[in-house]
């Protein structure tokens, strides 16, 4: 299946209904400009012979066609090479705004260099234990969380140890 069948498919599926596939074209070409995505990404077969980077712009291009009210954007930053985390980082900046709002979970700082967060907040053993502006990511980046265990009381996490 292409990337453009894909896409117009889950976009009928979550719209409740048939739009043209003119219209369809003319919509997912918006985005691709919005985001810099080139045609031949999309008339490709859907992730076959995708590089890491490729699969993460096609999801966000996902996520600007299909328009949810909320996207969950679960560790978006891992793999990406240093080009690909800035095309990524600046779609999700782009598409964030009054008709979307995104969760994104991340252990770096590095893609906040691009997205300005509203909250930060750390969890840890399943709660959130702290919470802040972008200054509190780079606190972390620069301690990291072992200030914010010992202010808590908690344990370290127990290494395992692999021979």
């Amino acid at each position: 299946m292409s990337v453009v069948n894909f896409l117009r498919t889950a976009y009928t599926a979550a719209k409740g209904g048939e739009t043209s596939a003119l219209a369809f074209r003319k919509h997912m070409k918006e985005k691709m400009n919005t985001l810099g995505i080139e045609d031949a990404m999309v008339n490709r077969y859907l992730n076959q012979g995708f590089s890491g980077g490729e699969k993460k712009r096609n999801e966000i291009l996902q996520l600007a066609v299909l328009e949810p009210e909320i996207a969950i954007l679960d560790e978006t930053d891992s793999g990406l090479d240093i080009d690909s985390l800035k095309q990524v980082a600046t779609g999700v900046a782009q598409l964030v705004g009054p008709n979307l709002g995104v969760l994104l979970v991340t252990h770096y700082q590095r893609i906040l260099n691009y997205i300005t967060p509203d909250f930060v907040h750390v969890m840890m053993n399943g709660r959130i234990v702290k919470s802040g502006g972008k200054e509190l990511a780079t606190e972390l980046e620069q301690k990291g969380y072992e200030e914010i265990r010992k202010e808590l009381g908690l344990e370290e996490p127990v290494a395992a140890d692999v021979r």
